[in-house]
């Protein structure tokens, strides 16, 4: 099992049976978190739109 998180955004991780499905599955989370943000009316930052992202 692979876990990936994403640092910008406090909360969001995910995981995956390999490095590949890892990342794909952590892409999700981030579009996931950031709709929610958005549907909130938390405003975007500059950091939301550079991610980094480790596996």
């Amino acid at each position: 099992m692979v876990f990936a998180k994403c640092p910008v955004l406090p909360g969001c991780v995910s995981q995956g049976k390999t490095r590949n499905e890892a990342l794909e599955n952590i892409k999700e989370a981030i579009e996931g978190c950031i709709e929610v943000r958005r549907e909130m009316g938390w405003p975007d930052t500059e950091e939301m739109i550079d991610v980094e992202v480790a596996l």
